[in-house]
């Protein structure tokens, strides 16, 4: 038995909740960053993180100006681990509002993107395009005719002017499990058997499936 294997029968559920949510918003933060496209908005998760940082501020707020010593030491302990919280949720939320503005069209356009965002990214993503449109018209769109006025128009051949993520992009995957189903890449003859402890480069449309049923992490 080697350190995986050990470290793989360990019991998430002894660990305690704010560790657990620790390492899940670590790992949702890696993995939003390395991913071409933008994943469902962890719910309950933020929901856990926000609230707890709601309350660390709030503890924070009644300790300040204790003059107890101990209580001071405990307060700098609570400052150290609210700004570990924040920076994490900070970077993840960076990761996602990168995506949107890349590509706001993209997930406004289609209902089944769009409940990938939260409600509060919602609201960004639309004042971000009526923005972008009133910058643009008063710009130079004023000057088209009003037929070629659209941003989310269909060119000759039914091509979207609406360009989204790119999906065949290189990412590198470690795999958590074994995955049972040999995964193919598309227009070649690499055919992937994935073990536990690999380490590939592949196509993200290739995992993305993998990655979303936690077989696969990306890194």
């Amino acid at each position: 038995m080697d350190i995986d294997d050990i470290l793989a029968s360990v019991d998430d559920q002894a660990l305690p909740q704010d560790t657990r949510d620790l390492q899940e918003l670590t790992r949702a933060w890696v993995t939003e960053r390395s991913a071409p496209e933008l994943l469902p908005w962890p719910e309950p998760l933020m929901e856990r993180m926000l609230g707890r940082i709601q309350k660390q501020i709030q503890l924070v707020e009644e300790q300040t100006g204790n003059p107890d010593p101990k209580a001071n030491f405990r307060l700098i302990i609570v400052q150290t681990e609210l700004e570990r919280f924040k920076y994490l949720v900070r970077c993840f939320l960076r990761a996602r509002l990168a995506k949107i503005d890349r590509h706001t069209l993209h997930y406004l356009s289609r209902p089944n993107l769009a409940s990938l965002l939260s409600p509060s990214e919602i609201q960004y993503a639309r004042t971000h395009t009526a923005l972008l449109h009133q910058h643009y018209h008063s710009s130079f769109l004023s000057q088209f005719p009003t037929s070629l006025q659209k941003l989310d128009d269909k060119a000759g051949g039914g091509i979207s002017m609406v360009e989204g993520p790119d999906v065949d992009k290189a990412v590198f995957v470690r795999v958590l499990r074994d995955v049972e189903e040999v995964l193919e890449v598309p227009g070649t003859d690499i055919r992937l058997e994935l073990q536990r402890g690999d380490v590939v480069v592949v196509r993200w449309s290739v995992v993305k499936e993998a990655v979303g049923r936690g077989d696969c992490e990306l890194i």
